[in-house]
């Protein structure tokens, strides 16, 4: 299992809970939006991994006072342990919450059918006919079978869009909510620039242009939502 970091405490990664947040290692997409970079590709100036021991040793500390935790990345789906790590740590009474882009349906569909995440966040990256364009890898039928098996879960889940110059339209977020009509819950949240990109040229929506990537979305998906507006 490999632990690029953990955030102790968040009120956001986590809807309705106190929880922290777990970032693993490693991700297939190349996103260029993508705002952590030294977990997608790793360099020399990497903070170093953290060991399974160190983590429920510090969620060990944390029990009650933290009731979740998020695991993120990354891409949580490619490491094959994580059906024991999410099952030890929530034998330590957490619920957790794990985020995905939805490309290993495989991982996805055990972890569903075992119950073993509590909540499940996917990231869908634009819409079908530009999912290469944005994430830089040919993995739409991996996605769109992720979007069946949370459309059929009864795991409760999201989806969600960052959106960025010059990657998304209205058109974009149209042809979205088509794909994951009758979704319970979907929200477009606007990129913001860590200075720490996978890519290179990406620019912020103002908050005066993301209402109509919304008015977009709600002609087909009518519990649409933005989030992360400051």
């Amino acid at each position: 299992m490999r632990i690029g970091g953990i955030q102790k405490t968040t009120l956001l990664d986590y809807p309705g809970r106190v929880a922290c947040t777990v970032f693993l290692t490693g991700c297939n997409l190349r996103c260029p939006f993508c705002h952590n970079a030294a977990l997608v590709l790793p360099r020399q100036d990497t903070p170093p991994e953290i060991s399974l021991s160190e983590l429920f040793s510090f969620l060990q500390k944390r029990r009650g006072k933290l009731d979740g935790v998020c695991i993120t990345g990354g891409e949580p789906t490619l490491q094959p342990d994580l059906p024991r790590l999410i099952r030890e740590i929530r034998e330590l009474g957490f619920a957790v919450k794990l985020d995905t882009n939805g490309t290993n349906p495989k991982m996805l569909a055990h972890l569903l059918e075992s119950g073993l995440p509590d909540y499940v966040a996917m990231d869908i990256k634009n819409s079908p006919r530009r999912y290469r364009e944005t994430c830089g890898v040919d993995v739409l039928d991996a996605v769109s079978e992720s979007i069946r098996l949370l459309l059929g879960s009864s795991v409760d889940y999201e989806f969600r869009t960052t959106v960025c110059h010059p990657l998304h339209t209205p058109a974009d977020m149209a042809e979205i909510g088509c794909w994951i009509h009758g979704a319970k819950r979907y929200f477009i949240q606007p990129f913001v620039d860590s200075g720490d990109l996978v890519g290179t040229g990406m620019q912020p929506f103002t908050k005066d242009e993301l209402p109509a990537l919304l008015a977009a979305a709600l002609t087909q998906i009518p519990v649409a939502q933005l989030r992360g507006i400051s």
